[in-house]
């Protein structure tokens, strides 16, 4: 081990708690000082006076630190960004987006399971409000729901066999004659 290495491994706990009160969080503070170590033993021929190796390393765990802080705030910011595009997508570029399938076998489904899929996924109501309209528990609706949600998958995957199995959209499927007993 250097003299650099066992001076800044003395320092250890010094420098998690800089990292701590700056970054807020315990774990992501020992990671930025593991990776900030690792920065300066790589470039360790860079340090002209041993006996200023603690401030040398200071500067690393800074820079380190605003390293984290950019890619927090870009993070952030896309995500952001994703979130207004995802909102104000065209209701029309979702609607070609799914399957044409789907449609084509509501008919075949039980009928109140249809309704249920084609009121909450295709349209967009709340479970609650179905519960209201039809005067019954949202737990109810929760679990007629699922059940119909099944119940289509099973139909899809009856009717689409690979496109069901590998992910339904935006395919080009013609809609399948149905099977007795559907």
């Amino acid at each position: 081990m250097t003299n650099i290495e066992s001076h800044l491994l003395k320092h250890l706990t010094e420098f998690l708690a800089f990292a701590r009160h700056r970054v807020g969080n315990p774990e992501l503070a020992a990671d930025v000082v593991q990776e900030s170590l690792l920065k300066a033993l790589r470039s360790q021929n860079q340090l002209v006076d041993e006996g200023s190796s603690r401030a040398w390393f200071y500067r690393i765990l800074r820079h380190t630190i605003i390293d984290l802080q950019h890619r927090r705030q870009t993070e952030h910011h896309t995500t952001a960004q994703l979130a207004v595009e995802l909102e104000s997508a065209n209701d029309s570029e979702t609607d070609r987006v799914v399957c044409e399938c789907l449609r084509h076998l509501l008919p075949t489904m039980n009928p109140g399971y249809a309704r249920l899929i084609e009121s909450i996924d295709l349209n967009g109501a709340t479970p609650d409000e179905i519960a209201n309209e039809f005067s019954t528990s949202r737990n109810n609706v929760n679990v007629r729901l699922h059940r119909a949600r099944q119940q289509l998958k099973q139909r899809l995957e009856d009717t689409c066999r690979v496109c069901a199995t590998h992910g339904c959209l935006d395919c080009d499927c013609e809609p399948a004659t149905m099977e007795k007993g559907f």
